[in-house]
């Protein structure tokens, strides 16, 4: 067995390596950019290397850069994590031959897997079966237009070396094949460098069915059965389930034994992924699913093989990278339960999944039986704008579908991070979806019915009143009215947005300045109200004070300026939009505490504006 091993990769996946590897005695390396100096990973490795700045090309990218890394740390081996330089052949041998064990498959299977029409002739010569399409070398716009007529529309147009729904397009009619034709072609060069195309029947109601499989180094290969990655957003994978729903063991047997075949055609090492793409109009069968292309390494789904297997995949990649054969022959392994995983990302699915940045101020994770965290940051980090969003793969398992989806949603509405925003909402709705519920899901699932998942979601009355009431200080003239009856009500501030929120309470002896309101996953902070974006101050007293926390990005005022009422102050960034504060009165700016540029923390005084005379 190895004994020390660097992690060339960062968050979430650089954590779970380091975690197995402790487990086997291993000291960790980590290598960290300018970015990451106070990141997780650097933590909880045994020793850290910084590598360069925060641009990944600047950093892990540079293959010169980690290796170097590893030498001077004494580390013998590197694990590549998944992205980054993970399926990079050159990065492979580089390692190799610097005397460095590379924990992932011999350089040849990533280069014979890394470009879709190349894998597609070889599987179809290893009797795995392949979408029918065109994946020929002349690449004239006239005989690529030809054979996707032969196909039959719709077809995909596909870049040979893309991925992530990168230099994919989907065409229903000749008429617009040349254009469609043209676009992935540029996207294809200027994404890979690399403008060639396949085209290939496309699928009316796509399902996608992966096959974990595991070769070692004496010749065995072995499938860990199948995972369920379906429900995607736009070609990315949102959650995934392992077994798949509606998976018979006729089906499932074939599947599997072609995905092996695939991995002995290339003499795959290590875990890699088979892709299939399936018919999902009707039922499952072994002739209505095909391969469409291998993953050379672990996967960001692989917990929920690792939860029905009890398998712990990491450490069979760093057993067989140190030579050993694969612990379980293909008879030993058996399928427990029910697995389920769902990605929790910093993104705002109300401004169309832009990603939300920012200190990571509340950080909270459900739990559940059977619940598992895989997560890369802390409470108090930072969510960078240089990397991949995701806070942390939420996995859950159960004796059945519907216990894990249950558990799974159960643990995604008790998790709250604050003020940086999270899709949490979009993925209950996601589980709780009827067609999802039932197992009838298609890749276009969120495309069809993902708006409504989207919208954002609303505390309830009796969270924000037990709230309110803690804002609120006790006083004898609670509710008072002249000449009307007494009504218990006040407003405030939700996120920066005026509510009005009955109380149910006396008040508090001692209220507090804020309450973190959490409830279906998300998190909002209430305050009292001084003033919203349109009125400024509130209170007669003429202190501006940040709504939420934020960004200045204009000043429109200096100190002694004089000022009329509803005049614009500063302009506060906040939550991807943009707040006016304006005076609430005729006056003098007494007091600026702002400049551009400059972060602010909520209820931090940034104009005093002192009433004229």
């Amino acid at each position: 067995m190895i004994k020390s091993l660097l992690i060339a990769n960062r968050g979430e996946i650089a954590c779970r390596v380091i975690r197995t590897a402790r487990s086997l005695g291993i000291r960790t390396v980590a290598v960290y950019s300018d970015a990451d100096a106070q990141a997780l990973h650097v933590r909880e490795a045994d020793e850290a290397v910084h590598i360069g700045p925060a641009p990944t090309r600047e950093s892990y990218l540079v293959g010169e850069r980690i290796i170097a890394a590893a030498k001077a740390s004494g580390a013998e081996a590197i694990h590549p994590g998944y992205g980054f330089l993970s399926e990079n052949a050159e990065f492979a041998q580089a390692v190799m031959d610097a005397g460095i064990v590379w924990v992932g498959p011999n350089p040849s299977s990533i280069t014979a897997m890394g470009l879709k029409d190349a894998a597609k002739k070889l599987m179809a010569d290893a009797g795995v079966p392949v979408t029918p399409g065109y994946m020929g070398e002349d690449q004239s716009p006239g005989l690529l237009a030809d054979e996707a007529g032969k196909i039959g529309y719709p077809v995909l147009i596909k870049a040979v070396a893309g991925g992530g729904g990168k230099g994919m397009r989907l065409v229903e009619s000749e008429e617009d094949f040349a254009d469609a034709l043209a676009s992935c072609k540029r996207e294809a060069a200027a994404s890979f460098g690399n403008d060639h195309v396949l085209i290939e029947k496309y699928i009316a109601s796509p399902r996608h069915i992966e096959v974990q499989v595991f070769g070692d180094k004496h010749g065995n290969a072995v499938h860990l059965f199948e995972r369920d990655c379906s429900l995607q957003r736009r070609h990315q994978k949102v959650i995934e389930e392992a077994p798949a729903p509606g998976m018979d063991a006729a089906t499932r047997e074939a599947l599997c034994a072609a995905a092996v075949r695939a991995a002995k055609a290339v003499d795959y090492v290590g875990a890699g992924t088979i892709e299939f793409i399936a018919d999902g109009s009707g039922k499952l069968a072994a002739d209505k699913i095909w391969f469409m292309e291998m993953n050379t390494r672990l996967q960001v789904e692989h917990p929920v093989t690792e939860e029905i297997t009890g398998v712990d995949l990491v450490e069979w990649q760093l057993r067989v990278a140190s030579g050993e054969p694969l612990p379980m022959s293909q008879e030993d392994l058996t399928i427990d339960g029910w697995a389920m995983e769902a990605r929790l990302y910093a993104e705002d699915p109300a401004k169309g999944f832009l990603p939300s940045i920012g200190k990571l101020e509340l950080l909270q994770f459900g739990e559940a039986e059977g619940g598992r965290i895989d997560t890369g940051v802390y409470e108090g980090a930072e969510v960078s704008p240089h990397y991949d969003p995701m806070i942390a793969k939420v996995i859950a398992w159960g004796d059945d579908r519907d216990e894990a989806r249950e558990r799974l949603g159960e643990m995604l509405q008790d998790s709250a991070v604050w003020p940086v925003k999270t899709n949490a909402s979009f993925l209950v709705k996601a589980l709780q979806h009827p067609d999802f519920a039932a197992g009838k899901v298609d890749t276009g699932l969120i495309g069809r019915d993902g708006e409504a998942m989207g919208e954002p979601p609303v505390p309830s009355d009796d969270v924000l009143q037990a709230a309110a009431d803690a804002l609120v200080p006790v006083t004898d003239m609670a509710g008072f009215r002249l000449n009307a009856a007494p009504r218990r009500a006040a407003w405030f501030l939700l996120d920066g947005e005026k509510v009005e929120i009955a109380l149910t309470s006396e008040g508090s002896e001692e209220p507090a300045t804020g309450v973190l309101v959490t409830e279906q996953g998300q998190a909002w902070l209430l305050t009292p109200w001084r003033h919203d974006a349109a009125h400024g101050a509130a209170d007669g007293s003429g202190a501006i004070v940040a709504p939420m926390p934020g960004k200045v990005i204009a000043v429109e005022v200096e100190k002694g300026d004089v000022v009329a009422k509803g005049q614009k102050l500063l302009t506060l960034e906040a939550m991807k939009m943009e707040h006016t504060l304006t005076a609430p009165f005729d006056g003098t700016v007494a007091e600026l505490n702002a400049s551009a540029g400059a972060q602010v923390q909520v209820d931090a005084l940034l104009v005093k504006i002192e009433e004229s005379e």
